[in-house]
């Protein structure tokens, strides 16, 4: 079912109630008259009449409506649309920002200029998609934060307050009453705190069935010393981070049996970056696919169909920070998966900042920024010339605002700004397009992991057949290269 708009398809939404289907939770939701509540599809409340339901595209739009928060289902904390990554137009693009905590940090000015629009348009085109213009949005997702922190911190409601954005702890309170119709005692009396203070324990939504295993696998496989930590027996993934106010860790248990959510653990240096913490670990987590429609549709390939019965629910890794991305991928050229983690190990050591966060976590690096990179030199990390003029040219496009490397940026002038670029070919900004601004519709036909896949499945047409795996030709690589016995992709 194509889920574009699909809040005006009040018998197709329905239908998605009554079944209780967790797909659909975060592509819309449903509001009951009669109790002033809105949910997620998969509440499991009794299901409402017809005709006292109607259903909105975002949970800022049910709140704009006049209705709270349903306290059973919790629907502000839903996985968001799978639609945002297939389009990846600019109202997409400008939530993803939105969670990020840009508007709290920038205002919508701010917000409006990242994208290239103005003000007035950019409140029409976020309205027409959402529902909602982007400040109720981040209202709504200001509500989710401030939440997470009361019942799983010993903060003082006023530290929570300015750690979700709030401008007062009037406008805070206010807020959490009109939407979660509690004020914030009772909110943490119910749940109770349960982390100390700095620590932050929450539970990211993903939709079923997640691969989580092999996630952690390709993620342990690539896993840099000291900026990244892997248990593989416990299985947890570690990784430190830089976010707008501080660095921070966040720790995720990867199982492919997450009971639709995956248990996150973060520290961070400034509470305030929350928000931009777990989008950012929800990019990592690829935690907004739709994998039934994923499945579904790759499955029709006999090729295929072993493969995704073997592995239902397998994500493409994103990412935490897109300049990290783009350094692995150009070391990544023409070399092995421990060659490029071992030449990223020595930028590590020469350029990252010691990781300074009290806590309990294995990692002890920030992964190094842009600035520190475009002045590498090659020759003092033992890195080919031609490969470190590569890395040069784009950390310091990176560094002077030319090219951005997040889920803000247009997709095809990203590419055409890194073609343009000394030493950056398409496998190169193709694999930054997966796992840095999450295309789910990238294939690379060269890989050499790729064509050992293809050949080990009888595939002679690859380029040909994979015209038919749109749009998700990211997922069916990250099949493909799961078939293979090592993990040399």
């Amino acid at each position: 079912m194509h889920r574009t708009g699909m809040h005006h398809d009040t018998e197709a939404c329905y239908r998605a109630v009554k079944s209780k289907d967790r797909r659909f939770d975060g592509v819309f939701y449903t509001a009951v008259r009669t109790t002033g509540i809105y949910c997620r599809p998969s509440c499991p409340a009794v299901t409402p009449k017809l005709e006292n339901v109607t259903f909105h595209p975002s949970a800022a739009a049910a709140q704009q409506a006049g209705y709270r928060a349903c306290k059973r289902c919790l629907p502000d904390a839903t996985p968001g649309s799978p639609e945002w990554d297939i389009a990846a137009d600019v109202a997409g693009r400008a939530m993803r920002l939105i969670a990020d905590g840009t508007v709290e940090r920038e205002g919508v000015d701010g917000l409006a200029d990242r994208l290239g629009y103005s003000v007035r348009q950019l409140n029409r085109v976020v309205t027409g998609a959402f529902g909602a213009g982007p400040l109720a949005l981040a209202r709504a997702r200001r509500a989710q934060t401030a939440r997470v922190l009361i019942e799983t911190t010993t903060l003082s409601f006023a530290d929570v307050a300015f750690a979700s954005g709030f401008s007062s702890i009037r406008q805070f309170n206010d807020t959490v009453r009109e939407v979660y119709a509690s004020s914030p005692t009772d909110l943490r009396g119910r749940r109770g705190s349960t982390a100390a203070s700095g620590t932050i324990g929450t539970r990211i939504g993903v939709r079923e069935p997640f691969a989580g295993a092999d996630l952690l696998d390709f993620l342990a496989t690539r896993a840099l010393d000291d900026v990244e930590a892997v248990d593989l027996a416990a299985g947890w993934y570690e990784r430190s981070f830089s976010l707008p106010h501080g660095p921070g860790v966040v720790r995720v248990q990867l199982t492919d049996r997450p009971s639709g959510f995956v248990a996150a653990r973060l520290s961070l240096a400034d509470t305030r970056d929350l928000a931009p913490a777990l989008e950012r670990t929800r990019r990592l987590l690829d935690a907004d696919a739709d994998p039934v429609a994923i499945d579904d549709q790759l499955a029709g390939d006999p090729v295929l169909a072993p493969l995704v019965r073997l592995r239902p629910g397998l994500r493409v890794p994103g990412h935490v920070d897109g300049v990290e991305v783009a350094v692995r991928a150009v070391l990544g050229q023409q070399v092995t998966v421990a060659g490029a983690r071992t030449l990223a190990g020595r930028l590590v050591a020469a350029y990252g900042e010691p990781l300074e966060l009290a806590g309990d976590h294995l990692v002890s690096r920030l992964f190094p920024t842009a600035q520190a990179l475009a002045g590498t030199d090659a020759e003092e990390i033992a890195m080919p010339r031609a490969r470190g003029r590569a890395l040069a040219a784009v950390m310091t496009a990176v560094a002077d605002g030319s090219l951005a490397l997040d889920r803000s940026a247009d997709r095809g002038e990203t590419r055409r700004i890194l073609l343009g670029l000394a030493g950056i070919g398409p496998w190169t900004a193709d694999y930054i397009a997966l796992r840095a601004l999450g295309d789910p519709d990238i294939f690379l036909p060269g890989d050499v992991g790729v064509r050992h896949a293809a050949e080990a499945l009888g595939i002679e047409d690859l380029e040909p057949r994979s015209e038919g795996w749109r749009p998700w030709r990211s997922y069916a690589l990250i099949h493909l290269w799961s078939s293979l016995n090592t993990k040399e992709s």
